[in-house]
Parts: structure tokens; C-alpha cells; sequence
């Protein structure tokens, strides 16, 4: 790879431009000088495709972190938005933010990340993701001069693959009850932080508060929102699944 790839520090920043969309048009910049845009907020740089028979599973996500919807184009990077969306410490999540062009010694390249994330302390986090066994030479290349380009400008880079089967399945059931409505009244909710104060049953627990039809719904908020604690890695979640309040131990 050519030495504007491998470059950190000043050469980085005017070796990698980032082209994105803005309100008064498309832009082309310097690494050293568009670093600071508000990626969080952009518009994707590229669209997308939903083809009739493709292999590709496009669609739209609504996320309750940015109150909107972010679009994704695998299951895998839904599942990637989902565990973002459930993520405390990210505030704003971008799809397809930016194309990240430079030159690798023989001719010019570019790359549109999958995501670029806000954390709560005003990090920057730009995140690909793709299977191990979808890698190739022309993938890892890519991911490792966005990786260069994220270093230089104090960007984390994340390459992320296929979540845990067990716990990805729990946490999209939580998903279903993400939205604050889930969570109320706030009266059922205080309640079953009160219950689950000591380790119980699902089932248990939402009977000890009132109907399961009208409890459930909002214990599963806690749950998606870590208010309540559950073990999401071992096992699905059922009925007899052990609940506790969040900060202490099953």
C-alpha cells in the first residue's frame, strides 16, 4: 500500500480527503480539515439499493437513540444498529457517513464506512462491519486505511463481525419494546425495579405487580434499557428466565 495509507499525524490528515453531503452541497475535504463536521447528523453519501432477488437485505431501522430512522444493508448491520441503539454510552449514529478516498500508490481509492457514532463524551467512533468469512484482500485494505485515517484525527475504528447467536436473538426481542411508550406507566415500572430486587422468574416477578399482558411489555423496556439485568448470553429468554435489578447479582 502506498505511504499516504501508512501515514499518520500531519501527512495523514492531507493524505486521506472525506467527500459528504452538506446543506449547501456535496463537499470534498482534507482529512485535516473536515474531521470536526458532525458526521453523526450527515445524510448518507451513497443510496440504498433494494434489488428484486439480490442477496443484499436493505432497509431502515428506527432508532430511539438518534429518534429517527438509520439504514442498513445486511441483517448483519441491522443487528449491529440494534446493539448501538441499546448502547448507553452512544448519543448519534450515522449510516454510510462519508467516503474516505486516498491513494495507494498505484491509483485512487475509496471507502463509505458503515457507521459513524457519537459517544455520551463526545468521541468519535467510525465502525465497518462485515463477516470474517466475507473478508478479502481488497476489504482489508480498505478497513485498514480507514483505520489510519480514524488514528490521526483521534477517531476510534471498530471492525465488528457476526454478533453471539443467543445473545443477539434476546436483545432483538427487547428491541420490540425500545420505545419509551413501552416503559410506562412509570408507576409499573418503580414497581418491578422494586420486585426484582432480589433475583426472580419473569413471569413471577410481572404477577407480583399486576396483570403479565399489561406488565411484560414494560419489563422487557427495563430490560432493553439496563434498568433491569438478566443473563441474555446463556440462554432465550423464557418465562422462568431469572430478572434482577440492574447493579446487583442474579
Amino acid at each position: 500500500m502506498g505511504t499516504a495509507v501508512r501515514a499518520f499525524g500531519d501527512e495523514a490528515l492531507s493524505g486521506f480527503e472525506l467527500e459528504f453531503c452538506h446543506p449547501d452541497g456535496r463537499r470534498r475535504l482534507p482529512l485535516g480539515k473536515a474531521w470536526s463536521v458532525p458526521f453523526e447528523v450527515a445524510d448518507p453519501v451513497r443510496e440504498f439499493h433494494w434489488a428484486k432477488g439480490g442477496k443484499s437485505f436493505p432497509g431502515w431501522y428506527y432508532a430511539v437513540t438518534t429518534v429517527g430512522h438509520v439504514g442498513y444493508e445486511s441483517w448483519l448491520e441491522r443487528d449491529r444498529l440494534i446493539l448501538m441503539d441499546r448502547d448507553r454510552e452512544v448519543v448519534g449514529i450515522a449510516a454510510q457517513p462519508f467516503w474516505l478516498r486516498w491513494d495507494d500508490g498505484h491509483k485512487g481509492r475509496r471507502h463509505a464506512p458503515d457507521y459513524f457514532v457519537r459517544l455520551v463524551d463526545g468521541r468519535a467512533r467510525v465502525v465497518d462491519v462485515r463477516s470474517a468469512d466475507r473478508m478479502d484482500e481488497r476489504t482489508e485494505e480498505s478497513f485498514e486505511a480507514t483505520r489510519r485515517a480514524c488514528e490521526a484525527v483521534g477517531w476510534q475504528f471498530e471492525w465488528v463481525g457476526t454478533p453471539d447467536p443467543v445473545f443477539m436473538a434476546n436483545v432483538r426481542w427487547l428491541a420490540r419494546y425500545r420505545r419509551a411508550r413501552s416503559g410506562r406507566p412509570a408507576s409499573v415500572a418503580a414497581a418491578l425495579i422494586d420486585v426484582f430486587n432480589e433475583p426472580m422468574g419473569i413471569w413471577a416477578g410481572a404477577e407480583l405487580v399486576g396483570d403479565r399482558l399489561q406488565v411484560l411489555p414494560v419489563l422487557f423496556h427495563l430490560l432493553w434499557s439496563g434498568r433491569l439485568d438478566a443473563d441474555l448470553e446463556s440462554d432465550l429468554l423464557d418465562s422462568e428466565s431469572l430478572v434482577w435489578a440492574a447493579g446487583r447479582s442474579a
